[in-house]
């Protein structure tokens, strides 16, 4: 206080670009100079006890950040500042490829895609190890109705803050660009899908609600099943007798009795006696 007292009112003055140099420069400096005075250090195990402290602080952190933080006037995107991030996107391109070296390009071998897929095999079987147990919740009616209620407000949400758009016609060239995509979009997802998913199994956690809902089901589609049959019983569906129907089932009923009777196997029996007695007087 006694300080502020003593301080006079000055003239501001404006931030040039070479007060911003030197100050980057004196930061650079008092970075180099707090490196320079820090000893040897002896490092220590990240244990999970540290980790919650981590989070908690991270999280902490955040919620007094929040509060800090003071009533904004919102300011609509304009097309004037569309075309001016565009452009400094589009700068920052160009200056980011202007500072790169030429490079030679190297054909990529089998040997390379065969390491490659090694590497994304190793990193999920490490992400899948670091993954603790956990502990399987039933999706409740409440969830659901939450989680509706949830899309349907993103929904809204995002419809209000779409602008009004020109519509332009459809052209054949237009419809010819989107079958072709559609397309490409159909076979590139046909290779992803053979190569991730066919063949491999997904598996779920069977847990007790969801046995008591597979139970649940089959009483259900049996009562259903027996329902539908005592109202269908009783009843039959005519049929037109013509004589082509009439043959069939004439020869149908013969070939039954033919195997009932067992005619068919003393057929065959008299037919081979008969072609024993033709080969022996053949040879008489």
């Amino acid at each position: 206080v006694l300080y502020k007292e003593s301080v006079g009112t000055g003239t501001p003055t404006p931030i040039t670009p070479e007060m911003e140099r030197v100050k980057r420069n004196q930061e650079i400096c008092s970075s180099v100079l707090y490196k320079e005075n820090i000893g040897k250090a002896t490092p220590t195990p990240v244990t999970p006890e540290m980790e919650r402290v981590k989070r908690n602080q991270e999280i902490i952190s955040s919620v007094l950040y929040k509060e800090n933080v003071g009533k904004v006037t919102p300011t609509p995107v304009t097309p004037e500042m569309e075309r001016v991030k565009r452009n400094q996107e589009i700068i920052s391109s160009v200056l980011y490829k202007e500072n790169l070296g030429r490079a030679t390009p190297t054909p990529v071998t089998p040997e390379m895609e065969r390491v490659k897929r090694n590497q994304e095999h190793i990193s999920s079987v490490v992400y899948k190890e670091g993954l603790g147990k956990a502990t399987p919740t039933a999706v409740t009616p409440e969830m659901e109705r939450v989680k509706r209620n949830q899309e349907h407000i993103s929904s809204v949400l995002y419809k209000e803050h779409l602008a009004k758009g020109t519509p332009t016609p459809m052209t054949p060239e237009m419809e010819r660009a989107k079958r072709n995509q559609e397309n490409i979009s159909s076979v590139l997802y046909s290779d992803s899908f053979r190569k991730q998913v066919q063949g491999k199994a997904a598996y779920v956690l069977d847990t007790p609600e969801m046995r008591r809902v597979r139970e649940t089901q089959k009483h259900i589609s049996t009562v259903k099943y027996h329902e539908d049959f005592e109202k269908s019983k009783g009843s039959f569906t005519p049929v037109v007798t013509d004589p082509i129907t009439e043959r069939v089932k004439k020869n149908m009923q013969d070939f039954s009795d033919i195997s009932y009777r067992g005619i068919q196997r003393r057929v065959v029996e008299m037919e081979r006696k008969r072609v024993d007695q033709d080969q022996e007087n053949l040879t008489g």
